[in-house]
Formats: structure tokens, C-alpha cells, sequence
């Protein structure tokens, strides 16, 4: 621990300020802290001491961390800030970690990455640089992050991605209800409005000059999203939870059914969540309800408990069911099997948006995976966005097809 001892010394401030922008290195690659953990760190390393590398990477790591999703970022930043004396001062200096002094590791997270080759300091950029900054980044990388991989972005790229999955569209097949509207031109499916002829009769003294015409409205599918919240879905879960947040919304403002669940050792009802106007808000809210984030996927007992508890709000055939998951289950196979068959007999259709589609040649063959083939009426990638520009076309036609 000899490049720490040099680095450090309480007595002479440079451990307060090392670990201060050790901590905002760890906010700019998307861990949650704030000034007072960082001062948490510094009475924990104060108290174990700076010795022992293990103990300080552990001291630091009990009080700065707080998410089970941050711990490996964490400890890969920590080796890259810690690891050389005279790297850390340059780090320290503005300039990227691998300017001199020991090797870096050869793989490494964008998170990480990204936060070690950013400023040390944090200066709020004026207006007119940052709308030049936006207009550079749509016009320069739009392209390229369009067909980027969601687990493949940086922090500043994820953000960016995020924005602009919230600006695409998702318009829901539609079915004919009950309810009838007029129309101006007679199709094959208009019939004969009988009180408009009456009304038209009387009005012209018995002259009928137009045969008024009436169609079923069309009404938006009732719509039942399942997201898999588990480790391995940490980056596409949230960011196609804010798109479907957006993209479903005016649904809503069209009567229409919009139920959410979030599912990884067990079922999160995000339905409340969802009922937020602001996007962030609704993510906000969401992340405070689930509490088996970035854990395991037991899919069989998660639909077990919609069916005990949450079965009345699927409205029978015409609901339209959007599963979100790799199928990287851990459950019962059996289980899950009556499960899915019962949720099939209880919607309309059943689409399976699986992220590890972005690989060629995939194959479900993982249990849980191939059970999930097997129930689904398609398998929809969503890996990026050009995923989800086709997604809309993919739906309309599938139910085309179901008809």
C-alpha cells in the first residue's frame, strides 16, 4: 500500500482530497453518492487505516456503496484510482489514467472508463455550449447509437440513449368495440345510423337526402407489461421501462388498460408508478417499490402471484401481453410451464422482447428460455433503438397475422 501512504496523509489533507474526487469519479460513472458518504469514507479510512489496500477498498466500499449493481464498478475504479502514485496525481491533473505509469487492465466498464477520463472538477457548462454540445452529439452520434447496444454504453451515452428511446412511438393494435361513431363515407363494415335517418326524416319533411352511416370505434389493446428486473437486465430494464412509460402514454389518455409489473425473485406492481405523468418521476418511484433489483429471475412464482392476486385486471382476449426478459430463469421449469399456460389462455397474445437477440445466431436454450419459445406468439428484440423503431411495425404485423 506504499503508493497510498504517498498520496495520503490526513495530517497534510491530501487523503480529504483524494477521496473527495475518488467520489465524484464514482457519481460521474452513475453510482448514487452523495457529500456524506464520501465523508463516511473518510472516517472509515481514517479508522482501518491506509496499510492494508483489502482493508481500505473494503472500508470504503461498506459506506460508499449502497446498490448491490455498483460494487464491481466500484472496485474497478478503485483499482484504477489507487493503483500508482503518480498516475493518481495525473488523474488528479485532468489528464486520462493511462497516460504513464503501471498498465491498465486491457477490458474495463465505459462507466469506468468514462469517469476516469473526465474531469476532476465539475464546472456547470454555459447555455450556449451545451445546446451546440446537444446539437453536435444528434448530428455526430445519433447514427451510431442508434444501433448501440444498451449494455454497451457509457453513463453520458446511456443518458443520451435514454432521452431519445422516450421520443419513440409504440402505437398498440386496436380493437372494434361496442361503441359506435358516424362516418362521412359508407365502407363494407358501416351500418345503416336508424335514429339519424328518423331525425334527417323530420327535418326535410319526410326526405331522406343521406343515409347516415355509423363503424365500432376503435379502441386500444389493453396492454400487460411484464419487465425482468434481474442482474443480468440492470441496463435495458430501466431504460425500456422510461420508453414504455412515454410511448404508452397517450394510450392512457384514450381509456385505454395499462398495467405494469415488475418481476425478478417476486412481483412489483409498477402500475402506480406508471401513473405519473413525468417519466423520471414514474423511474423515481419505481426504483423505491422494487425491492429484489439486479437479483435473481424466478419468472414461474412471479406469474403465480398475478394470477393469485392480480388476475381480474387482465381483460381476456384482447389483452395484449409484452414480457421483457433474456429468459435466464432460475425457477421451477414445471412451474413456470403452467404458468405461462395459464396467462396464454387469459390474453390476446403473448410477445417476448428478449435483448439477447442482439447476438447472431441465438438459440433459446436455456430452460427457461425455450419454455418461453414455446408460449410466446413471437420473440421481439429490444436491444437498442433501431430495436425499437421496427417494434411497432413487428406488432402491427403480428396481429395481423393472429387475426
Amino acid at each position: 500500500m506504499r503508493g497510498i501512504q504517498q498520496l495520503g496523509d490526513a495530517r497534510r489533507g491530501k487523503l480529504a482530497g483524494h477521496l473527495a474526487g475518488f467520489g465524484r469519479a464514482l457519481r460521474r460513472a452513475g453510482v448514487r453518492i452523495d457529500p456524506s458518504r464520501i465523508a463516511l469514507g473518510l472516517e472509515a479510512a481514517l479508522l482501518v487505516g491506509i496499510e492494508q489496500r483489502a482493508d481500505l477498498q473494503a472500508a470504503l466500499e461498506s459506506v460508499m456503496v449502497s446498490r448491490e449493481q455498483d460494487r464491481q464498478v466500484f472496485r474497478e475504479l478503485f483499482d484504477a484510482w489507487f493503483q500508482d502514485p503518480a498516475l493518481a496525481q495525473k488523474m488528479l491533473a485532468r489528464m486520462l489514467p493511462n497516460a504513464e505509469g503501471r498498465a491498465e487492465p486491457v477490458q474495463r466498464r465505459n462507466r469506468v472508463r468514462e469517469a476516469l477520463a473526465a474531469p476532476t472538477t465539475l464546472k456547470p457548462a454555459p447555455q450556449d455550449e451545451e445546446l451546440q454540445l446537444d446539437a453536435a452529439m444528434s448530428a455526430g452520434t445519433r447514427e451510431r447509437l442508434q444501433h448501440a447496444d444498451f449494455n454497451s454504453l457509457g453513463a453520458a451515452e446511456y443518458r443520451l440513449v435514454e432521452r431519445l428511446a422516450r421520443e419513440k412511438a409504440l402505437p398498440v393494435p386496436t380493437y372494434a368495440s361496442r361503441r359506435l361513431r358516424p362516418v362521412a363515407q359508407a365502407g363494407a363494415s358501416a351500418r345503416i345510423h336508424w335514429p339519424g335517418v328518423w331525425r334527417q326524416a323530420a327535418r326535410h319533411g319526410g326526405e331522406i337526402p343521406r343515409l347516415p352511416r355509423q363503424v365500432r370505434r376503435a379502441r386500444p389493446r389493453p396492454l400487460l407489461v411484464l419487465v425482468d428486473v434481474s442482474g443480468s437486465m440492470e441496463r435495458y430494464a430501466r431504460l425500456l421501462l422510461a420508453y414504455l412509460h412515454a410511448a404508452t402514454r397517450p394510450l392512457v389518455g384514450e381509456g385505454a388498460r395499462r398495467d405494469v409489473f415488475a418481476f425478478g425473485t417476486g412481483l412489483t406492481d409498477l402500475t402506480p408508478a406508471f401513473r405519473h405523468a413525468d417519466t423520471d418521476v414514474m423511474l423515481a418511484e419505481a426504483g423505491r417499490a422494487i425491492a429484489d433489483f439486479a437479483g435473481g429471475t424466478r419468472l414461474g412464482e412471479a406469474l403465480a402471484q398475478l394470477r393469485r392476486h392480480h388476475a381480474r385486471r387482465l381483460v381476456g382476449r384482447r389483452t395484449l401481453v409484452l414480457l421483457i426478459s433474456d429468459g435466464l430463469d432460475t425457477g421451477e421449469p414445471s412451474e413456470l410451464d403452467t404458468q405461462l399456460q395459464w396467462l396464454r389462455r387469459h390474453t390476446g397474445a403473448l410477445l417476448w422482447l428478449n435483448p439477447l437477440l442482439r447476438f447472431a445466431g441465438y438459440a433459446p436454450l436455456a430452460r427457461g428460455a425455450a419454455l418461453l419459445d414455446r408460449h410466446a406468439d413471437a420473440m421481439l428484440a429490444v436491444h437498442n433503438l433501431q430495436a425499437l423503431d421496427e417494434l411497432a411495425d413487428s406488432l402491427a404485423a403480428l396481429m395481423r397475422r393472429l387475426r
